[in-house]
């Protein structure tokens, strides 16, 4: 059975930094890429960010690109993402999601973390 467990989110300030991680299990985490998807209250699934197999490729969404961070560690079967200078308009609630991002209707995707951005 495919699990995905995001932790990691938070209460934040405007500027303020969080990592999420996202534990893997179920399935041969290496041989997939793995993606970072959210969703603000009231709209729709965004994606956030894509990273190759092996970590060697990855893929931002415009308004994160610079300040956001897309990792993995394979031995570890976990995804990451490292979100600095937070805006408010990164509030969400964040997934990660197995393979690339192709619609809400994709995935499978974990129970997802909150992250919320106060001014």
């Amino acid at each position: 059975e495919v699990q995905l467990v995001e932790s990691g989110g938070g209460l934040v300030q405007l500027g303020g930094s969080l990592r999420l991680s996202c534990a893997a299990s179920g399935f041969t985490f290496s041989t997939y890429p793995m993606t970072w998807v959210r969703q603000a209250p009231g709209k729709g699934l965004e994606w956030v960010s894509t990273i190759g197999p092996t970590g060697s490729g990855t893929g931002y969404e415009t308004s994160v690109k610079g300040r956001f961070t897309i990792s993995r560690d394979n031995a570890k079967n976990t995804l990451y993402l490292q979100l600095n200078s937070l805006k408010t308009e990164d509030t969400a609630m964040y997934y990660c999601q197995r393979g690339t991002y192709t619609g809400a209707s994709g995935g499978p995707r974990g129970q997802g973390t909150q992250v919320t951005v106060s001014s």
